[in-house]
């Protein structure tokens, strides 16, 4: 049997499952709390997950493979991936949980510690970095064309 039947099959199985697990749901009229603890939307979340995590796999597998395959593509995933690594440490260093958001969200009843606010900053200044560095590519990439 060939993987194309496999897949064909499983698919096929899985939307039974979801169809069974649909009808199964609870009304639009349901209590808010009984229809997040029924099974139905429990096993219809699983199901999401495993269909997620099956893409995810396989998206890693396939582009490891073509990485490998190719030696070019491979220096160019490392120069990228230690770029990325460059920014994330900038971004640690200008990030500062001493400013006084601790003290502002525990005002306003946020319980809240200095690491949490830094690794929060450090995941804006990343946004923030990645935005700028997006829009002087393509600065960068027109400039080139109307040079050329």
């Amino acid at each position: 049997m060939n993987l194309n039947k496999i897949v064909k099959i499983s698919l096929a199985v899985l939307s039974a499952v979801a169809v069974i697990l649909w009808l199964q749901l609870p009304s639009s009229d349901a209590p808010v709390g009984e229809a997040v603890d029924s099974g139905a939307v429990h096993w219809m979340f699983m199901i999401v997950y495993l269909l997620l995590a099956v893409a995810v796999l396989f998206s890693v597998f396939f582009a490891l493979k073509h990485m490998f395959a190719n030696p070019q593509g491979l220096k160019r995933t490392l120069i990228g991936l230690a770029a990325f690594i460059v920014v994330i440490g900038l971004s640690y260093v200008l990030s500062d949980g001493s400013d006084g958001t601790v003290e502002t969200m525990a005002g306003r009843g946020v319980n809240t510690t200095e690491s949490v606010v830094k690794n929060i900053g450090t995941g804006l200044n990343m946004f923030f970095l990645l935005v700028i560095i997006a829009i002087g590519a393509m600065l960068w990439g027109g400039v080139k064309k109307m040079i050329k």
